[in-house]
């Protein structure tokens, strides 16, 4: 004898599948709204400009790469230069980045937890220029020097 489901429990299996895609479906949603869209840090990074270039196969970028001052490793006894990568959305704000090549910059920036194809290769998008000083002037540090008390 054949195994048959009665009519009510079909359609409750229905609903229940429906309900179970449509939690999925928003889930999956959510997860890629917040992971490439939603910023969660925002902050300035002070250095000399090393290079903004324009690359890319499929779609083309602006990436960019600031030297800041000091010295840090991932690898424990090893010394490299504190360097940020970044891209740029804006045309205009790159282009401004490309001139000023070799200079100070204080950028603006969003970091992504993740990185869109067409936003640029990485997860800290710039898209503000706070300042540019040329290299030929001194830095000036708006900060109060600190004090220190030896006893």
């Amino acid at each position: 004898m054949p195994i048959t489901i009665k009519p009510s429990i079909k359609s409750g299996l229905r609903k229940f599948r429906n309900f179970t895609l449509v939690v999925v479906v928003l889930g999956l949603i959510l997860f890629v709204a917040i992971r490439y869209y939603y910023p969660f840090g925002e902050g300035v990074k002070t250095g000399q400009l090393n290079y903004v270039v324009y690359k890319g196969i499929v779609f083309k970028t602006y990436e960019g790469k600031l030297i800041q001052s000091g010295f840090q490793s991932s690898k424990p006894g090893a010394i490299q230069s504190n360097e940020f990568n970044f891209s740029v959305i804006d045309p205009q704000i790159a282009d401004s980045l490309m001139r000023a090549g070799g200079q100070i910059v204080e950028l603006r920036y969003k970091e992504y937890f993740g990185a869109l194809p067409w936003r640029g290769y990485s997860k800290y998008i710039v898209d503000e220029i706070v300042s540019i000083t040329p290299m030929n002037q001194p830095f000036i540090n708006n900060y109060p020097p600190a004090t220190a008390t030896f006893q």
